[in-house]
């Protein structure tokens, strides 16, 4: 019974460590500030009739701290790919110099820090919600064992120990917050 104990807890640990790595993955797509490749993460453009990442068609470039340049593989994928952009909606005004497209990344306002903070502060939250999710989960599956037999201390024990995983992963989403937050405030 150990083993299903043991089992439990680790996939319970490993589901976390999802929900903090989806919710790093989150945070690389909201912008703080200066320019990354990352930025275009979420521009897909139509390539030869299927939606296709940017980065799959172009090489993206930041030569500076508030530039970002897109070079397609193909001269054709010019016009695609900066009428993607434009789409995606990121606030960015892409500039076509007939061999590569050039987005100037405009400084963030005051208010549009506070809502990349407020989109910050919702994907932690759903990655919290994930956590507490992955705890009810192995609680159950916990609760099941006990009623096929193992020892009522051994289940209680094996749900504080999936307590203190929920707190430290918990205490790890408020810690990366807290870093983007002020990162993203950073002026």
């Amino acid at each position: 019974m150990d083993e299903e104990i043991d089992f439990i807890l680790d996939s319970t640990k490993e589901s976390m460590e999802g929900s903090i790595a989806h919710l790093e993955k989150e945070f690389l797509n909201i912008r703080a500030g200066k320019a990354t490749p990352a930025m275009l993460g979420g521009v897909f453009v139509d390539y030869y009739g299927s939606q296709t990442p940017i980065s799959q068609v172009a090489n993206i470039n930041v030569p500076d701290a508030r530039t970002i340049t897109v070079q397609p593989w193909e001269k054709n994928m010019l016009h695609p790919i900066e009428k993607a952009i434009q789409i995606a909606n990121l606030g960015f005004n892409p500039m076509n110099n007939g061999d590569n497209i050039i987005i100037s990344v405009p400084p963030l306002t005051e208010e549009r820090r506070r809502e990349l903070a407020k989109q910050a502060k919702s994907e932690a939250e759903d990655a919290k919600i994930g956590i507490r999710n992955s705890r009810k989960d192995a609680n159950t599956d916990i609760k099941k064992l006990e009623k096929n037999g193992l020892s009522e201390d051994i289940c209680k024990s094996a749900e504080d120990e999936v307590q203190l995983l929920t707190n430290a992963y918990i205490k790890k989403i408020d810690d990366l917050l807290a870093i983007k937050e002020a990162e993203i405030m950073k002026v």
